[in-house]
């Protein structure tokens, strides 16, 4: 098997093949959560689920993508990126079938792991393909072609879930994912095969095990709360055991000599610094995405479509602008983009905050996301270019997948939490409660990307250069 230089050309058959297959794989991921999102009020409606059972709806597949995702990647290193990958994209696909099944909630939830599962497995192998297979001169324009075409995809998607949901059913959101895999498979018969002749010879069991745990833990504590209280032995039991599983995988992750979260990652001040402002800016992009598409169909009065559709701009303006953004973050350091991009968001959030009965969408609804998409733009590049710059060049793969599970955990975390703190009770469908919970919200997420801006502002230098850190770990 290859190691890091598979050689093939961009302008390639091959390459295209490998462009292909690895674009439409991560994308089914990715879409998932965007329309599933849109799906919840009538999920909620048709399976009888309260507030508890739609957050795990969106957690469960958020819990065990999260809490396998850095495992996923070590299998592909070790075992060959290409097989992992299918293998995770036919896990998905059969989960996905379950999902469209469920007779009812729980074992929608119970499938929805699953495909958390899946999507561990597949999501980080597709830039780690493109990494192995192509030539270091063919490099960076396949990664912007995967980056572009994956945006593209981001944009039809919220066309494709509100119209299932419409016009069909709830059920076809996941369906329209097996035929989708079929072809990412066949495809992936034309992809050569790679794996890290120096990868790690022992996977970090007691860590991912420990890990799951205390997420697991954490997040059923908190989306408990809000019907049982805080003093409920549903609600406490696994807190303190999220809270001591957490404090193991820690004290793993520091002994061991094959750790999945290196720490010693963390003694740079900008490391720690970009993936703490990851932290805030994800929890809070989750929360308002959760938030928004299910607000405009229940207190607004939207079709699952028009819903869906809604925050298209984000996407549009992240697709226009996230390359010369990168760009302006490379010239000029990542602190200024990183300190106002997430200012801009929290002020465009604050305008959401507004929505009430029949919002009309160009006044209401459209300015705030424009100014969420414009400060996205300006954030998220720069973001990312500062997480892998953070690290020495030798760690810059294991850079990039800590701050992809840090996203995620935020995102995570935000869908447990955010309803308790929100006050939205013990249904997502009643417009009455549902209004001033909304209200809340978007302030709290306004005030996450507020608090990440700001610690951008006095933790990250000022150039990209000194953000390098200045010894080997």
């Amino acid at each position: 098997m290859a190691g890091t230089d598979g050689g093939l050309g961009y302008g390639t058959a091959q390459g295209h093949w490998v462009l292909f297959a690895t674009v439409l794989g991560s994308a089914l991921a990715f879409i998932d959560g965007t329309v599933v999102t849109i799906a919840l009020p009538v999920i909620g409606r048709e399976l009888h689920a309260g507030t508890a059972a739609l957050q795990w709806t969106v957690n469960g597949y958020g819990l065990t993508l999260a809490a396998f995702l850095l495992l996923g990647g070590s299998l592909g290193d070790r075992l060959g990126r290409r097989r992992v990958f299918r293998v995770g994209v036919l896990w998905f696909a059969l989960a996905s079938l379950l999902c469209g099944l469920a007779p009812d909630v729980r074992v929608l939830i119970a499938a929805r792991a699953l495909q958390g599962v899946g999507g561990a497995l597949l999501t980080p192998g597709s830039l780690a393909i493109i990494q192995a297979s192509f030539g270091p001169d063919d490099r960076g324009r396949a990664i912007g072609a995967w980056s572009g075409l994956g945006g593209i995809a981001g944009a039809l998607a919220p066309f494709l879930g509100g119209w299932l949901v419409q016009v069909a059913s709830w059920r076809w959101v996941f369906w329209v994912n097996v035929p989708l895999a079929v072809v990412v498979v066949a495809a992936l018969r034309r992809v050569p095969e790679s794996a890290d002749p120096d990868a790690a010879p022992h996977l970090d069991i007691a860590g991912t095990s420990l890990g799951a745990v205390g997420l697991a833990g954490l997040t059923m504590a908190f989306t408990a709360w809000p019907t049982r209280g805080p003093s409920d032995p549903g609600v406490a039991v696994p807190l303190v055991v999220g809270v001591a599983a957490i404090a193991g995988f820690l004290a793993v992750e520091a002994r061991t000599r094959y750790p999945m979260l290196p720490l010693r990652l963390f003694r740079w001040r900008s490391f720690s610094a970009v993936n703490a402002a990851t932290f805030l800016v994800y929890a809070a992009l989750s929360g308002i995405f959760f938030f928004l598409v299910v607000t405009l169909q229940v207190v607004c009065r939207y079709s699952p479509l028009a819903a869906g559709v809604a925050p298209l701009p984000v996407t549009l303006l992240l697709l226009a602008l996230s390359a010369r953004a990168g760009g302006l973050g490379t010239r000029i350091g990542p602190r200024l983009p990183m300190t106002v991009g997430p200012l801009v968001c929290a002020g465009s959030v604050a305008l959401l905050a507004r929505l009430g009965p029949d919002a009309p969408y160009v006044s209401a609804v459209l300015p705030g996301v424009v100014g969420l998409g414009l400060g996205l733009a300006l954030t998220v590049a720069p973001l990312t270019s500062a997480a892998l710059s953070a690290a020495p060049d030798r760690l810059a793969g294991t850079a990039s997948g800590v701050n992809n599970a840090v996203a995620r955990i935020a995102s995570l975390l935000a869908v447990a939490v955010l309803p308790l703190v929100a006050g939205v009770g013990s249904t997502l469908t009643d417009a009455a409660t549902l209004a001033p919970a909304h209200r809340t919200a978007m302030l709290v997420c306004a005030g996450l990307l507020a608090a990440g801006g700001l610690l951008a502002l006095v933790s990250l230098p000022a150039s990209m250069a000194a953000v390098r850190p200045p010894t080997q770990p």
